[in-house]
């Protein structure tokens, strides 16, 4: 568990800073379905054929409607562990955050190129590469709120998922899309259940 200074920064306590954090996943969450409008098929076309039509924004917006609301699991699961809240930690958690808060424009870039040969390689790896630093910011703030060495190094393995994701972002990139919702699965009935209620036991 953490461990700051023995006293709240700024006069931010544990749960103003969850409450803000929060918001900040509500909103990035509210934004994703925003990009979700509907169809005007055109002429010849059905309705049912243009709402088919629009299945990369289903499929972009279901993983990333996944992904951020297992980042907002395992972020209340990691702060059940926390006692006080200092400066690196607040630092750590806007860290977060700041890649949370994006999560939605790549997402609306994929749901857009999804279809789009080369376009869509380079979507979904824009897509990959948030989602890896978004992965990277969460290890760091969770190497911060635990002393267990066994349990860092489980919670921030998935760091190297995200990294082949991207690089199979390239060569495909459905699979890849594919392989960021089987992550998401991952971290919410493995490492946000078993690796943080672990921790404190050490």
């Amino acid at each position: 568990m953490v461990h700051g200074t023995g006293r709240n920064t700024g006069g931010v306590t544990k749960h103003r800073l969850e409450a803000f954090s929060d918001g900040v996943f509500a909103i990035a969450i509210t934004l994703l379905v925003i990009e979700l409008r509907a169809p005007e098929p055109e002429k010849g076309t059905s309705l049912a054929e243009a709402l088919w039509d629009m299945w990369p924004g289903y499929a972009a917006y279901l993983v990333s409607f996944t992904i951020i609301g297992v980042m907002w699991l395992n972020h209340h699961r990691v702060f059940d562990q926390v006692r006080t809240v200092d400066a690196p930690l607040l630092v750590l958690n806007l860290h977060l955050l700041l890649w949370a808060a994006l999560i939605p424009f790549p997402t609306a870039v994929m749901a857009d190129f999804l279809r789009e040969g080369d376009d869509a390689r380079t979507a979904v790896a824009f897509y990959s590469a948030v989602i890896l630093m978004a992965a990277i910011s969460f290890s760091l703030l969770y190497a911060r709120t635990t002393r267990d060495r066994v349990a860092r190094l489980r919670y921030s393995v998935g760091v190297l998922a995200y990294v082949v994701a991207l690089g199979l972002s390239f060569a495909a990139p459905y699979v890849a899309l594919a392989f960021h919702g089987a992550m998401a699965l991952y971290y919410l009935f493995d490492q946000a259940t078993v690796a943080t209620e672990r921790a404190p036991e050490r």
